[in-house]
């Protein structure tokens, strides 16, 4: 009995650890969310509850394709961000001497400048007349400007840039808590570089893998001002569509529908990433038992 006061005491405790973190999440994300879902199913017309709007998004063709572009974008800005972060965080988790603080200092640089600011450098280089095109005109390599902006390929450069700090971060962290004993012994054991690579450090990585591409998709699939000043205003992706949807055309359950197809987006990506790592780390595990 003079354990359970003790014990009741200590539940309390933790409980009000949480309670501002709680408090936090409910006021500033879960009831905001409850009310976009809420906004969703109203009738500006008749003031009640309808799934006019969302009828509007499946049958509306610019919505759908808006959907569409925002995936693509955000896949091929996950998966380049990844890929370049990955030796960049190699080093950064393996190095011990001066240059590593040089590195890791040029990865985060670009996050000391605003998004706009790196955006509008990007538009400098990229656009008709822009430094690329100019040096390309100026050696006789080409005739005319190459369509470097307003397009896809504009934006997963520039977001690609705006996101890669990030999953460098997330990469270096999972690398350090790889033991790198394991590298040495199968380069001792014979094993070539590339087969350490493949065989033993990617597949140790991969919830490092996940979490950066997760990061880096969630991070573009909700950016606004790169797609917005890189894309042009023939470029609609679904952050894009909101904006307009709540600014000029006032239809704030519009914007809703177009706000939850986002999120639910996110969520299955999300959910997809987890449950490949969980499988990747079944399957490692159960190599790693059948070895013992």
């Amino acid at each position: 009995m003079p354990g359970k006061p003790r014990v009741f005491a200590r539940g309390w405790i933790r409980f009000l650890g949480l309670s501002p973190a709680t408090c936090l999440l409910v006021f500033f994300f879960a009831l905001p969310m409850g009310m976009m879902i809420g906004m969703s199913f109203h009738n500006p017309s008749s003031q009640g509850v309808s799934l006019l709007s969302y009828s509007r998004f499946f049958t509306d063709g610019l919505s759908l394709l808006g959907f569409w572009r925002t995936t693509l974008m955000s896949s091929l800005v996950a998966i380049s961000a990844t890929l370049l972060a990955y030796p960049v965080a190699y080093y950064l988790a393996r190095s011990r001497g001066r240059w590593r603080s040089i590195v890791f200092a040029i990865a985060l640089a670009p996050e000391l400048a605003g998004v706009v600011l790196r955006t509008y450098g990007w538009l400098i280089i990229l656009e008709d007349r822009g430094f690329i095109n100019d040096v390309l005109l100026h050696a006789g390599l080409i005739s005319s400007p190459l369509p470097l902006s307003k397009n896809l390929f504009a934006v997963v450069i520039g977001l690609t840039h705006v996101v890669l700090p990030f999953a460098i971060l997330s990469l270096t962290t999972s690398i350090q808590g790889i033991d790198d004993n394991l590298e040495r012994a199968a380069q001792i054991l014979g094993a070539p570089r590339h087969a350490v690579v493949w065989h033993i450090l990617l597949p140790l990585s991969v919830p490092g893998l996940i979490s950066s591409f997760l990061l880096s998709f969630t991070m573009a699939a909700s950016a606004y001002a790169t797609p917005a000043l890189l894309g042009g205003a023939s470029f609609k992706v679904l952050a894009t569509m909101i904006s307009e949807q709540v600014l000029f055309y006032i239809d704030w359950s519009f914007a809703a529908v177009m706000a939850n197809a986002l999120l639910i987006l996110m969520l299955v990506i999300s959910y997809a990433g987890i449950r490949f790592e969980a499988g990747c780390r079944q399957k490692y595990q159960s190599v790693a038992g059948g070895m013992k």
